[in-house]
């Protein structure tokens, strides 16, 4: 009888820590500005843009809730977010050809990483499925403390403050396409 629990113990131990089973670990520093990914194809370090000064990025522990290879923002401009990972309603990791800002705060909540990396991270989590951790705080910087003023009084997103005069001089409306930051 020994045996047969012994057995039937690492029956039930090599079915449920299976690598087929085992899920894509995205740890995401926001006070870095980095995300690290483990999978069964290896382990990945880059840079990220979490939510900018103003915006957040929900920390805490998520499975995704929905992969789409294009997905365009309803909120910001149409605004294209290839290979979206949502984990928090309508907050996603995303594709952004906004490369520059990599490194930085610069969205309006949302997880933007390099097209390349979206998409194999993409193609990872749906193939193994994931658990997201996101941690810290992310800093203030120059172009986020520049934004405050501007977006303060906006209800939300980038497009709700309207033209007027304002602490810079005659500020427009926005313009189509107009928001170099648009995710969801």
């Amino acid at each position: 009888m020994r045996q047969f629990a012994s057995a039937f113990l690492i029956l039930i131990g090599a079915f449920f820590f299976s690598p087929a089973n085992a899920a894509v670990q995205i740890d995401i520093d926001l006070s870095a500005q980095t995300m690290h990914v483990v999978s069964s194809t290896g382990t990945y370090d880059w840079p990220i843009s979490s939510a900018r000064d103003g915006y957040v990025t929900p920390d805490g522990t998520f499975r995704p809730q929905s992969l789409q290879s294009i997905h365009y923002s309803k909120k910001y401009y149409h605004s294209p977010m290839p290979h979206s990972i949502f984990f928090a309603g309508g907050y996603a990791i995303h594709g952004t050809y906004e490369t520059g800002w990599l490194g930085r705060p610069a969205s309006h909540g949302c997880v933007r990483i390099s097209p390349a990396n979206a998409a194999l991270l993409f193609d990872m989590v749906k193939q193994e499925g994931a658990i997201i951790h996101i941690t810290g705080r992310p800093p203030e910087t120059r172009f986020a403390s520049h934004h405050r003023r501007y977006y303060a009084a906006a209800p939300r997103g980038w497009g709700a403050q309207p033209g007027g005069f304002g602490a810079w001089g005659y500020t427009p409306g926005p313009q189509w396409g107009s928001d170099p930051f648009g995710d969801q």
